[in-house]
C-alpha cells in the first residue's frame, strides 16, 4: 500500500502555460478527458496517490503530491514516454507554499492570458471532480481545492477582477467587429458548441446583431439548443465544407486532437477570417499562408487590451490580500492535522488516568474520584487548550506533561 504524503513539503506542480510557450507546444502536451482516466489508471505505477491534472487553452499543469515534480512530469507523459524529456525541458515547477499559492493565482485569474478570466474555475472543479471520482484526490487535497474555491468566490463577489466582459470568446467577437466595418448580412459558421463554443454563441448575439450564424456540432443536440435560444440555424457536419466555402467568418471551438480544417478548405479568391478556440489547434497553422485568409487563434486575441482589462488590473492588490488570507486559513489547518496524532496520544492518557489504568503511574484522590462526565469535559477542555497553544508554538515531548498538569489542576475545581 503506498505510504500517504500530506506534508506541505511534498507538494508539487509541474506545467508549462502560455508564458513560455504557443498554442501549438501546449496543444501537445493538452490532456483529454480519455487520456485523464488512462493517466489516473497508470499512476500507481509512478508511485504517485494523490493528484489533479488541469488542461486548458492556457496551460497544462500536474498538482500532487510526490517525491519530486519529476515524478508528476512522468506520470503526465506516461502516455507518451517519448515526450517526458521535452515536456521536463520547458516545463516550470513549485513546490511547497510556493505550488500552493500558484494555484490560488490560477484559481483567481491571476495567472490567466486575459486577467480576471472567470472560466478557469469551472476548469478546476471539473479536473477535481475527475480525480475525486476515481479516488486521487484524498482527503488533504480536497480540503486544498475548497479552500482555493472559497478565496475564488470571495474575490469573485468583493472584487471587480472579474468585471466587465473579457474572455477568449469575447475577444474573438472584439476581432471580428475590428476587422470587419459592416457586420450586417455577414455569415458566420461556428464549429464546435462545447464550454468555449456555448459562450462565444452569447457573444455573438449580444455584440454582433444583424450576422447569419450557422451552428455545427459533432453531436446534435446541444447545437440544436444554442441554435433555439439564439435563434441560429443548425448546420449538419457532412455538410462542413459547404458552410465553410459560404461563410466570411469561421470560428472553431472544438476539442479534436488534430486539424479539422486545412488549406485543403479553402478555394483561390476566398476572403475569410478564421478564428482558432482550440488548443490544440483544430485549423491548420498553413490556412495563415494563403491569401485572403485571416487565421487568428487563442495568442493574438489574448493580447486585447480594453478599460475593462486597466480596471481589473487596479484590483490585483485587494485579490491579493484574499488570497493570502485563504492560504493562512489552510496552512494554520495543515498545522492543526500534524498535531491530531499528538492530541489523541495525549486524549488517550488523560482518560487511562482518570481510569487508573495507566501503567506505572500514581492517579491523584481528586482525579480518581471525579465522575466520568465530568472526567470527559475537563479533558476535552485541556487538549482544546493544548490544541490552542500547539497552534501558536510546538514544543515537541512538553504537551503530554503539561496536559497531565493541567487535567490534575482542574480536577479541584
Amino acid at each position: 500500500m503506498l505510504r500517504e504524503t500530506i506534508d506541505i513539503s511534498n507538494f508539487f506542480i509541474a506545467g508549462i502555460n502560455y508564458k513560455k510557450t504557443d498554442a501549438a507546444v501546449r496543444g501537445k502536451f493538452s490532456v483529454s478527458q480519455e487520456q485523464y482516466v488512462s493517466i489516473i489508471n497508470k499512476a500507481p505505477e509512478f508511485g504517485v496517490r494523490h493528484f489533479f491534472i488541469l488542461s486548458t487553452c492556457n496551460r497544462t499543469e500536474i498538482y500532487g503530491f510526490a517525491e519530486s515534480a519529476n515524478q508528476l512530469s512522468k506520470l503526465l507523459c506516461a502516455d507518451a514516454a517519448h515526450q517526458q524529456e521535452s515536456f521536463t525541458s520547458i516545463c516550470y515547477t513549485k513546490s511547497g507554499l510556493h505550488a500552493v499559492e500558484h494555484l490560488f493565482n490560477v484559481a483567481a485569474g491571476l495567472d490567466s492570458q486575459i486577467l480576471g478570466d472567470y472560466e478557469i474555475i469551472g476548469q478546476i472543479k471539473q479536473a477535481a471532480k475527475i480525480s475525486k471520482e476515481h479516488n486521487c484526490m484524498g482527503a488533504y487535497m480536497e480540503r486544498m481545492i475548497n479552500e482555493v474555491l472559497n478565496a475564488s468566490k470571495e474575490i469573485r463577489t468583493t472584487t471587480a477582477l472579474s468585471g466587465g466582459t473579457v474572455s477568449v470568446s469575447f475577444a474573438a467577437v472584439q476581432c471580428i467587429k475590428q476587422q470587419l466595418k459592416n457586420i450586417k448580412g455577414k455569415k458566420i459558421l461556428l464549429l464546435g458548441t462545447g464550454k468555449i463554443g456555448s459562450n462565444t454563441c452569447k457573444n455573438i448575439a449580444d455584440y454582433l446583431p444583424g450576422t447569419q450564424v450557422t451552428l455545427v456540432n459533432r453531436t446534435v443536440d446541444k447545437a440544436s439548443e444554442l441554435a433555439a435560444k439564439y435563434q441560429f440555424s443548425l448546420g449538419d457536419m457532412a455538410q462542413l465544407q459547404t458552410y465553410i466555402s459560404h461563410s466570411d467568418i469561421i470560428i472553431v471551438a472544438t476539442n479534436a486532437t488534430n486539424a479539422i480544417i486545412d488549406e485543403q478548405n479553402f478555394k483561390t479568391g476566398d476572403t475569410k477570417i478564421v478564428i482558432d478556440l482550440s488548443v490544440p489547434c483544430n485549423v491548420a497553422p498553413t490556412v495563415n499562408s494563403l491569401p485572403g485568409i485571416t487565421l487568428l487563434n487563442v495568442d493574438e486575441l489574448s493580447k486585447i487590451k480594453d478599460e475593462t482589462l486597466r480596471k481589473r488590473t487596479n484590483e490585483i492588490p485587494k485579490v491579493k490580500i484574499i488570497i493570502q488570507k485563504h492560504i493562512d486559513a489552510f496552512i494554520e489547518w495543515h498545522q492543526m492535522r500534524k498535531h491530531v496524532p499528538v492530541l489523541r496520544a495525549v486524549k488517550s492518557h488523560l482518560e487511562k488516568l482518570h481510569s487508573g489504568t495507566l501503567e506505572n503511574t500514581m492517579v491523584p484522590a481528586l482525579v480518581a474520584n471525579m465522575c466520568d462526565k465530568a472526567a470527559e469535559e475537563k479533558i476535552q477542555k485541556v487538549i482544546n487548550g493544548m490544541a490552542v497553544k500547539m497552534r501558536h508554538q510546538y514544543q515537541h515531548g512538553c504537551q503530554y506533561i503539561e496536559a497531565m498538569n493541567d487535567f490534575i489542576a482542574t480536577a479541584s475545581n
